[in-house]
């Protein structure tokens, strides 16, 4: 498989080596990027690839709760521009949308196309229709999760990135309780963790983990004898760097969230898990579109 300029350059850009490394993983994988990605981890030259592309798509990722945090919202909705994802009316329907999730619980996009909008007598997808001709630009609504029970959300850099996180306490009306969930929905922000913890790494994730770990062992010189009790080590490490629960706390480095969970369980006398979560970064894996918008348009409302 043949390989171009972009190519080599979309692959820099995802794991920070340089072009002449680049170049060679690409011949070496055949222009397949997920091939090459590993080829450079193996020459020990890459880190780990974050689940997230480079970013190129504009709109909003938008997340929030119900007034007692006993259900909570996250949802993504593209747009074309920077200029229109800031619009009032656009993030007025994003929000629409997000409630309209609250409501009716659908079980994807479609189902959700086909709702009646909340605080309106329209499908969500006649108001998706309105909107595409009024503003001018092609809007998508990408994707959305929905949690029921003890729940809080974050939005970053107004709406850059939304998350929503959900735990099984016995101490959720506690005072303290919604500042220590919100550091949460922080750290998952800032950090990006790929899991929850160890057990929800898929099998097949770790395998091909432990290869690439192998393979850099090897390439490095250390005997293959060793290179297990290495990889084994290596590990501990994906997990710390990886799962939500392992990670350092990003407001106290000498505590990991798991401790720092268990703290404030005992500060409020009962008990703290976090179950799931869910983080949407806005455009996270797309490209910008370059075809003509009017078409986009026309395409949108056939």
């Amino acid at each position: 498989m043949a390989f171009t300029a972009k190519d080599v350059k979309a692959l820099r850009e995802k794991t920070g080596c340089g072009m002449m490394d680049c170049k060679k993983a690409l011949t070496e994988a055949d222009g397949d990027m997920d091939k090459a990605v590993d080829y450079l981890r193996e020459q020990g030259l890459a880190k780990q690839a974050k689940k997230s592309g480079r970013i190129a798509a504009e709109g909003v990722a938008f997340a929030k709760t119900n007034a007692d945090n006993t259900l909570g919202v996250v949802i993504e909705v593209n747009a074309e521009t920077d200029f229109v994802a800031k619009n009032a009316d656009f993030q007025a329907f994003v929000e629409t949308c997000a409630n309209t999730v609250m409501v009716h619980n659908p079980a994807d996009v479609d189902a959700l196309l086909a709702c009646s909008a909340v605080g309106s007598t329209e499908t969500v997808d006649a108001l998706l229709k309105e909107k595409i001709l009024t503003i001018g630009e092609n809007i998508k609504i990408r994707r959305f999760a929905r949690f029921e029970g003890t729940v809080t959300s974050y939005i970053h850099a107004g709406g850059r990135i939304g998350v929503i996180v959900k735990f099984d306490t016995d101490v959720a009306d506690k005072d303290g309780f919604q500042t220590y969930a919100k550091d949460i929905a922080m750290q998952i922000a800032a950090i990006n963790p790929g899991y929850l913890n160890e057990q929800s790494v898929p099998a097949e994730v770790l395998e091909h983990e432990k290869s690439i770990m192998k393979a850099e062992v090897v390439n490095s010189g250390k005997p293959e004898a060793i290179a297990e009790k290495i990889v084994m080590g290596k590990i501990g490490k994906f997990y710390k760097e990886n799962c939500l629960v392992d990670q350092v706390f990003v407001k106290d480095s000498s505590l990991s969230v798991t401790q720092y969970t268990n703290n404030v369980a005992k500060e409020l006398g009962g008990s703290i898990k976090i179950t799931d979560f869910v983080r949407y970064e806005k455009g996270e894996g797309l490209e910008k579109r370059e075809d003509n918008f009017a078409d986009e348009v026309a395409k949108a409302m056939n």
